[in-house]
């Protein structure tokens, strides 16, 4: 229950943020601020979007930079299909 009650926390926080973006739209701060809250709750490729902007508007942001890496690495494996080669072992008689 309070998984479900943090999670529409969260999905509030994101809503207001995303009016205050639409206002300022680029400030780096907020789209951090939404970016976080969006990587707290999993949706990890509105995250890295914020990141994406963020880097845009700020190139040489390094920690963006660094958090844009983790979370395109966590998409990477959290999309791997593990089901593609049963042969995870690569035994050449498993063919």
């Amino acid at each position: 229950m309070k998984d479900k009650l943090e999670k529409k926390e969260i999905l509030g926080l994101i809503e207001e943020i995303t009016k205050e973006i639409s206002q300022k739209k680029d400030s780096t701060s907020l789209l951090n601020s939404r970016a976080e809250l969006y990587t707290k709750i999993q949706e990890h490729s509105k995250a890295i979007n914020d990141y994406i902007a963020i880097l845009k508007i700020e190139p040489s942001d390094k920690e963006a930079q660094v958090k844009l890496d983790m979370l395109q690495t966590i998409v990477k494996f959290v999309n791997t299909d593990i089901y593609a080669s049963t042969n995870t072992n690569m035994d050449p008689w498993m063919d």
